[in-house]
């Protein structure tokens, strides 16, 4: 039941998630926080099996250490991306994860991107994107509001049309959103 999502603009990128952690009918609490920072300047989030989206996210945060302390050099967002693209290519074929994921990232090279990949281990590069539930109902408002180079403000109003939607159509609540900035100073969590 997760919804997830997130957009790019001109040297940013948003990523939201529902707080709500529930299984079947149940709702335990409105307080998790599904977004993890991989690095100070990564961003990971997963919708799907809660055991194995925190599972694959924490094997990857932690395995992205390792290789900066095997080589003295962080992998770009485009790096990581492949990555665990290739882990879950491999797990694909062992015992599968059910995470969908969104990466985002800045690095000097590139600057912001967000990446996009699924638990069949498809990897592509967007501009916006959504996992769970939340993406039957606000991809088209991606497709309506969302331009290349908007400014923070107009990410946030983008962020806010989508959880107004949300409320609006989808029948379960999820009546509290977290939402994380990365951008060139770092990762940050923002309050709407």
């Amino acid at each position: 039941m997760d919804s997830v999502f997130a957009l790019v603009g001109n040297g940013f990128a948003i990523v939201a998630a529902d707080a709500s952690a529930a299984r079947s009918i149940l709702v335990f609490k409105h307080d998790e926080d599904k977004i993890l920072e991989l690095d100070s300047h990564k961003l990971l989030v997963g919708a799907g099996v809660p055991a194995d989206c925190a599972n694959f996210n924490e094997y990857i945060q932690k395995n992205l250490v390792l290789y900066e302390l095997n080589n003295d050099v962080k992998l770009r967002t485009h790096g990581a991306a492949n990555f665990i693209r290739g882990e879950l290519a491999t797990a694909l074929r062992k015992g599968p994860y059910q995470s969908n994921l969104l990466l985002a990232g800045w690095d000097d090279q590139e600057g912001v991107s967000l990446y996009q990949m699924d638990y069949m281990a498809s990897l592509s590069k967007v501009n916006f994107g959504a996992h769970g539930y939340a993406a039957n109902f606000i991809l088209s408002v991606f497709d309506r509001d969302w331009k290349s180079g908007m400014t923070m403000e107009e990410g946030l109003e983008v962020v806010r049309r989508c959880i107004h939607e949300l409320k609006t159509r989808f029948l379960i609540s999820q009546p509290v959103f977290t939402l994380k900035v990365v951008d060139q100073t770092g990762t940050r969590t923002i309050t709407m």
